[in-house]
């Protein structure tokens, strides 16, 4: 493992939860949202995230090829998906334009997927694994100073 290692590795979680909040507050922003440039009410979306691993420097002759375990380099985002799984909200409010005017919902007007107080906690465990990536940085840059403190003597 290389010197900045565990540097770049919570660099890289910290990109990614920079990135998962930023939609958790587009999901937030649009939370009333009924019209969108794709037709019908905003979909609340999500963050994928994959590990980024890579083979071991050295592997053990006497365990087998999928108990080895590959070296952790951080995390990436794959992609950013809309929640098709949940179903909108349906309001009563016939005086609103974007209400449905015939049929057995008429008179309800389709609102987003997006539950505020679901956002708030995804929020509140972005903000502490971001955080926990800062204090990684921070250990890490303080290992580094002590051994250089150390090598002066």
């Amino acid at each position: 493992m290389g010197l900045f290692t565990s540097i770049n590795t919570a660099a890289s979680g910290m990109s990614a939860q920079r990135m998962r909040l930023d939609v958790i507050s587009d999901n937030i922003a649009n939370a009333e949202t009924t019209r969108t440039t794709e037709g019908g009410a905003f979909r609340r979306s999500r963050v994928i995230f994959k590990p980024e691993v890579s083979q071991p420097y050295w592997k053990s002759p006497f365990l087998p090829e999928k108990l080895q375990n590959r070296v952790g380099k951080g995390v990436e985002v794959v992609e950013i998906e809309k929640d098709m799984d949940s179903e909108m909200r349906l309001v009563y409010d016939p005086s609103h334009p974007d209400s449905m005017k015939t049929g057995p919902k008429a008179g309800y007007v389709e609102m987003p997927n997006v539950n505020i107080v679901d956002e708030m906690v995804d929020m509140i465990s972005a903000s502490r694994s971001y955080e926990a990536n800062v204090a990684v940085v921070e250990g890490s840059k303080a290992m580094f100073l002590k051994a250089l403190e150390i090598g002066r003597r």
